[in-house]
C-alpha cells in the first residue's frame, strides 16, 4: 500500500562547514505519486534520497511516512526500498534468487515466496529469465531484476537513484515509458532522483528542481517548464533563451513593456521587476518564430542566421541579435521560411508576448558540501 511522505525542515551537514548538503527542505509527496528530485551533481538530491532511506541521519528536521516520524528509525524498519544506479545485484545468484533474497529473511512460506517472486518477475516481464545470473543479462534486464527485487517486499515508497543512468539512450527512452506504466499499475509512491531533464519531464506527476541543497521550484512538469521560478530553473530545465532586458513599464492585468537593446517588447506574463530595473527574460526555442526580414508587428527582433542544424523532427536555427546575444529557434520542417535559409541571412525573430517571461534572479549558490567519506576517498586517491 502506498504512503505519503513529508519532509519538514530537513537538513544534513557533513562536518562543521557552513554549507549544508541538504538545507532546510520542506516537501510533501502524496500517496501514489511519481515525484522526481531533479538537479545537477552536488545539488543534494541523492543525499535527500539517502536520508529518506535511512542511510544517512538528518542533522535536523523530520521525515514523516504516512504521518509517522521515521527520522531516527533504522533503514530495515522503514517501509521503503531503494533501486540503485548500479543495481547491486548478487553476481552469483540467479534472477529468481536475487529477487527472493529479501523474502528469505521474512516470515513467509516457501509457497508464498515462490508466488511473490514469480509475480514480481512477471510484473517486469522477466519470467523467462529467472535462471540467469546478472552477467547473462543485458543492462535493461538487470534493471528490471533490481526493480522486481525492490517491489517484491511491497514497500510503501520506492526510492530510485538514477536507475537508468547506466543504460544507452535508446534503452533509456523505452524504459522511461515502462517505468511510468509500472508505477501506475502497482500504485506505489515513487521518489525518483535524476539529473536528466527529459526523464523528469516525461515520467513525473510533479518534480522538485534542486539547487545548492535547497528546492528552487516544485510543480508539475508543465508548470516548471513553462513557468520557471527564476533564471536557474529556466536555464537548467530544457533549452532556454535567456535575454538581458530592462523593464520599461509594468501594468497589472495588462501587457508590460520591456526593452531589448533598441527593440521594444511586450509580455503578457507577470513581471517580478520594477520599471527601470534590469532583468532576464526567457523564451523557449520552440516558441520563437523565424520570419522573413522586414516582417511587421509587435515583438519582432532583427537578427542574422548563424547556423541551421537539421534535427530530424525539426530544424534548429541559431540567430545572432543586434545586441550580440544569441537566440535559438526550433522550427518544424514544413515551415516555408526554412527554404533557402542560410548562414548570414537577415531575418526577424517573433517572440510572442505570452511566451516571453521575465524571471526573478536566481539565488547565489553556496559552495557544495562534500560528504566526509567522499572527501576522504578523494584524498586517498590523489
Amino acid at each position: 500500500m502506498a504512503a505519503s511522505l513529508d519532509l519538514v525542515g530537513l537538513t544534513k551537514r557533513f562536518g562543521h562547514g557552513p554549507a549544508a548538503a541538504v538545507d532546510d527542505i520542506d516537501l510533501s509527496v502524496a500517496s501514489g505519486e511519481f515525484f522526481s528530485l531533479l538537479g545537477p551533481s552536488g545539488c543534494g538530491k541523492t543525499t535527500t534520497l539517502r536520508l529518506i532511506a535511512g542511510f544517512e541521519e538528518p542533522t535536523s528536521g523530520r521525515i514523516l511516512l504516512d504521518g509517522t516520524d521515521v527520522s531516527q528509525m533504522p533503514p530495515h524498519k522503514r517501509n521503503v526500498n531503494t533501486v540503485f544506479q548500479s543495481y547491486a545485484l548478487f553476481p552469483f545468484l540467479t534472477a529468481f534468487d536475487n529477487v527472493a533474497f529479501g523474502l528469505k529473511h521474512a516470515n513467509v512460506t516457501k509457497a508464498e515466496l515462490k508466488k511473490r517472486v514469480g509475480d514480481a518477475l512477471a510484473l517486469v516481464d522477466m519470467t523467462s529469465f529467472t535462471s540467469r545470473r546478472p552477467a547473462q543479462l543485458s543492462g535493461g534486464q538487470q534493471q528490471r531484476v533490481a526493480l522486481a527485487r525492490a517491489l517484491v517486499l511491497n514497500p510503501a515508497v520506492l526510492l530510485l537513484d538514477e536507475p537508468l543512468g547506466a543504460l544507452d539512450a535508446k534503452l533509456r527512452r523505452s524504459l522511461k515509458v515502462e517505468l511510468k506504466a509500472l508505477q501506475e499499475r502497482v500504485g506505489i509512491t515513487f521518489i525518483y532522483v535524476t539529473h536528466d531533464q527529459e526523464e523528469a519531464l516525461t515520467m513525473s506527476d510533479r518534480l522538485a528542481v534542486m539547487h545548492a541543497g535547497r528546492i528552487a521550484q516544485i510543480g508539475t512538469p508543465r508548470e516548471v517548464y513553462e513557468e520557471p521560478a527564476d533564471s536557474y530553473v529556466a536555464d537548467f530545465l530544457g533549452a532556454a533563451n535567456l535575454l538581458k532586458i530592462s523593464v520599461s513599464e509594468r501594468t497589472a492585468g495588462s501587457p508590460s513593456t520591456l526593452t531589448l537593446g533598441t527593440t521594444v517588447l511586450t509580455t503578457s506574463n507577470e513581471v517580478p521587476a520594477a520599471p527601470g530595473e534590469s532583468a532576464e527574460a526567457v523564451i523557449r526555442p520552440e516558441r520563437v518564430r523565424v520570419e522573413e526580414h522586414g516582417s511587421a508587428g509587435q515583438n519582432r527582433v532583427p537578427a542574422l542566421v548563424e547556423r541551421v542544424v537539421y534535427l530530424g523532427a525539426a530544424t534548429q536555427v541559431m540567430l545572432r541579435l543586434a545586441t550580440g546575444e544569441s537566440l535559438q529557434a526550433v522550427v518544424p520542417n514544413d515551415e516555408p521560411v526554412l527554404t533557402g535559409l542560410a548562414q548570414g541571412a537577415p531575418v526577424h525573430a517573433y517572440l510572442p508576448a505570452d511566451a516571453l517571461r521575465v524571471l526573478a534572479s536566481a539565488p547565489a549558490a553556496a559552495p557544495a558540501q562534500v560528504p566526509e567519506t567522499t572527501a576522504a576517498s578523494a584524498a586517498l586517491a590523489s
